[in-house]
């Protein structure tokens, strides 16, 4: 059964997509089998990995709103498209018509639950499903929150790095208290960190205090390399291996495999 991982923040420009990618790929590199569900409207993680939305028929759009497809309601299955360069990745693409789907669920029974729904047909076909959220707190972040393992949070080492935390962590609470007792904090992690910067310590710093024990060890520092990968629709280990942005992340997917096993 696979470990299911939210990829969260409500700020957007965080390193969350980012972030959900090159975990995925660093993993899908160990040969774990590993999913993307792009739940972002704005598509960033299914453009990340080289696909477009010409090249989509099928979303995420129509699998939470249970669109029909030959008499049955889309699911994970039907939409799922493996990695160009990696056979141990696949994908749950992302369109912007996912915005819509916010407001279609509000009148719909279960709609905290429509993830959850759709993972369970494929939790036994991966070790790791990596969710990247949309950057807003709203009813497709609590479905995200609901189908979850545990939940990391992306924190950038600047100075409105801990602003709107809070919320967040508000959120994952009534989460764990009402829809998924189960939901765990995976880690903080530290993005765009910069070493030469006092700011960049300090902030590191108050995040290690605030989330005492739950932040990784490595921190993800700023690089040309892994800013400019998406650009080439590939992860940073298929982009430029040898960049520091590759190391960081891979020492992330270490970080998480040893942390929890997959049951």
């Amino acid at each position: 059964m696979a470990k299911i991982i939210a990829v969260c923040n409500q700020k957007g420009g965080v390193g969350k997509t980012t972030t959900a990618v090159n975990l995925a790929a660093c993993l899908a590199a160990a040969e774990r089998r590993s999913l993307i569900v792009d739940m972002d409207p704005q598509s960033n993680a299914t453009m990340g990995i080289g696909i477009y939305k010409d090249d989509i028929n099928l979303s995420m759009y129509e699998v939470i709103t249970e669109r029909e497809l030959n008499g049955a309601p889309a699911g994970i299955r039907d939409i799922r498209v493996t990695a160009e360069f990696m056979k141990f990745l696949d994908i749950a693409p992302a369109t912007p018509d996912l915005a819509a789907a916010e407001i279609e669920l509000i009148n719909t029974m279960a709609r905290e639950k429509k993830i959850r729904s759709a993972l369970k047909a494929v939790e036994n076909d991966y070790d790791y499903i990596i969710i990247d959220s949309p950057p807003s707190l709203g009813l497709l972040t609590v479905n995200v929150l609901t189908a979850a393992t545990s939940v990391l949070i992306p924190i950038q080492c600047e100075y409105f790095a801990l602003e709107g935390l809070a919320e967040l962590m508000n959120t994952v609470h009534l989460v764990q208290k009402n829809l998924n007792p189960g939901l765990a904090i995976e880690g903080a992690l530290l993005t765009m960190y910069d070493g030469r910067l006092n700011l960049s310590r300090e902030v590191a710093s108050e995040v290690r205090s605030c989330f005492s024990g739950r932040v990784f060890d490595v921190m993800i520092s700023r690089n040309v390399k892994l800013s400019e990968s998406p650009s080439f629709g590939k992860p940073i280990i298929f982009h430029d291996i040898m960049s520091l942005g590759a190391r960081n992340y891979l020492e992330l997917a270490k970080e998480v495999m040893q942390n929890e096993q997959p049951a």
